[in-house]
């Protein structure tokens, strides 16, 4: 028993027939499907041109219509809104039309367009006026069987009329849409490949209501929208914008990638692996961790060290702290929470202390340090020392960073390890306060290849200086529980003035080991006006 989806069908058909405009945007497979959704789109169109193209074929029934059919079926499974296909010439003749149509229920399609043009079409901005038309009787009798096969009452037939683009002129566009009106189609698509609405507004001003009216504007997209709306226009097609904007990025990407054999300068204008892995279905997501997230991340939680209201931003803190600064429209933690799961980190935990309400992203833990104004990051870690278990990665919420820097040390076979700055001249040379280290040896090749260990912190000043920490401490479970040991030890007074790099001294005067990755740049301490302003260029 084939399996038909009349609640699809029916929202279709309802915004075909209601009184306002509704918009349809394309999508060539289940991602841009359901990007179109989330977006806010109430329909698909399945454009027959996009489809093609990410095939890798010429959009002139290169890819057979079984092939369409498999396509439409993960678009379908992926979005819940109605799918109106772009049947290019119905694939053949009424038999093929029929069976076309039967399929199309089967898979939970909405509806399918279908054009009086000849097989195999040739798609209308190439060569338009030199193209044949269809016999309009064989067409419409195409129109006919699609209907006839049918078994959901909603499922919709649109005739495009092509007269216009074969340069046939209005009364042939007229004659052949009545036509199709008489044999059953539901709605007419009118098309144009003119850069103005001329011929479209000519249509529609004969045509009438006598029929939904739907247009593709791809040629004439100056007209404002609120022509179309105005002229009672059905509904609109964005016909093929997402898989051309796809185009383009897959374009700069892959040059880019091939220009400079890295990927650093890369990775953090795409979306992440998670985002992927989120779009493809939450559901699925846990499950799709465990088998294709980096290595080391998947049990790893995080705590973001975010208590201190920032005073030395002036009036940007006043209502707010650090952590919650505007960079580029969205919070400076919420940029931190998103490079820490694009790794595979989705056990955030946050210590809050000014402006605490403020802080209050979703998907985090919350710690809160009362005493923020008295205190030091070494007892708003304290605060959150329940949470020392496992492997944890301590960091500020006031430094962005590129992804790559904490997978380096999730990678890393250690109790201990930090992240540092190799490039110190450039903070020197920002004169701000900074912590300088000594390594076992300084950042080179050979050291990229064998293990580094942190020496002091601070380094002592005017020589064996080997980099600045960037506020980064990771901890295996045998390390949280050295961690907590010594939080315990400390006296109160102790935990309420010590920073973090006092904590480390603590650990090398334990004669713990403590690696570091060395890094050149790539993250940026948010301490000042000019640091926000940098962040935004970040």
């Amino acid at each position: 028993m084939e399996k038909t989806n009349p609640h699809k069908s029916k929202l279709l058909r309802d915004l075909l027939y209601r009184p306002e405009i509704g918009f349809l945007m394309e999508a060539h497979n289940g991602l841009s499907a359901r990007i179109a959704e989330e977006a806010g789109f109430e329909a698909i169109w399945a454009s027959g041109l996009s489809i093609s193209a990410a095939l890798g074929v010429r959009d002139s029934n290169e890819a057979s219509w079984t092939q369409v059919l498999e396509v439409l079926e993960f678009m379908c499974d992926a979005s819940r809104i109605p799918i109106l296909l772009d049947g290019d010439t119905g694939y053949g003749n009424f038999n093929t039309m029929r069976r076309v149509v039967r399929k199309l229920e089967s898979r939970g399609v909405a509806g399918v367009c279908i054009e009086d043009k000849i097989f195999p079409k040739t798609n209308s901005f190439i060569k338009g006026t030199t193209q044949p038309l269809a016999d309009s009787q064989e067409f419409a009798g195409k129109i006919k069987a699609g209907k006839d096969a049918q078994s959901d009452a909603d499922f919709c037939i649109v005739a495009r009329v092509e007269a216009f683009i074969a340069g046939w002129g209005l009364d042939e566009a007229l004659r052949r849409a009545e036509t199709y009106h008489a044999a059953g189609a539901d709605a007419i698509l009118i098309h144009s490949a003119l850069a103005n609405p001329s011929e479209i507004l000519s249509f529609k001003k004969e045509w009438g209501n006598r029929l939904p009216v739907i247009i593709v504007p791809t040629k004439y997209y100056t007209t404002p929208t609120d022509v179309f709306v105005e002229q009672g226009f059905a509904a609109v097609i964005w016909a093929n914008h997402l898989m051309r904007s796809a185009l383009k990025a897959m374009q700069d990407t892959a040059r880019q990638i091939f220009q400079e054999k890295t990927l650093i300068n890369v990775e953090d204008n795409i979306v992440s692996v998670a985002e992927v892995f989120r779009i493809q279905g939450e559901d699925e997501l846990a499950e799709a961790e465990k088998l294709y997230l980096p290595a080391g991340t998947g049990n790893f939680r995080s705590i973001i060290l975010a208590a201190s209201r920032g005073q030395e931003l002036g009036e940007l803190t006043v209502s707010r702290p650090k952590c919650m600064v505007d960079i580029k429209g969205r919070p400076l933690l919420a940029h931190i929470a998103d490079s820490l799961r694009s790794i595979g980190i989705k056990d955030l935990v946050c210590v809050r202390g000014y402006g605490k309400e403020s802080v209050n992203l979703t998907s985090i833990r919350y710690f809160d340090n009362d005493d923020f104004e008295s205190t030091q990051e070494v007892f708003s870690l304290y605060t959150a020392r329940s949470c020392l278990s496992g492997n944890v990665i301590v960091c500020y919420g006031d430094v962005l960073f590129k992804k790559y820097i904490p997978q380096e040390l999730a990678d890393l076979e250690a109790d201990f390890a930090v992240a540092v700055d190799a490039d110190w001249q450039t903070s020197r040379n920002r004169n701000r306060v900074a912590d300088y280290i000594t390594a076992s040896e300084p950042n080179s090749r050979s050291a990229f290849y064998h293990p580094v260990y942190l020496k002091k912190i601070p380094a002592e000043e005017g020589h064996g200086i080997h980099g600045e920490w960037m506020g980064f401490l990771r901890l295996s479970d045998r390390g949280c529980q050295t961690v907590k040991e010594i939080l315990e030890e400390m006296s109160s007074e102790e935990l309420r003035r010590s920073k973090i790099p006092d904590l480390l001294c603590r650990l090398l005067s334990r004669g713990e080991h403590i690696r570091l990755v060395y890094s050149t740049g790539h993250w940026l301490d948010v301490d000042s006006v000019d640091d926000v302003l940098a962040a935004s260029r970040f």
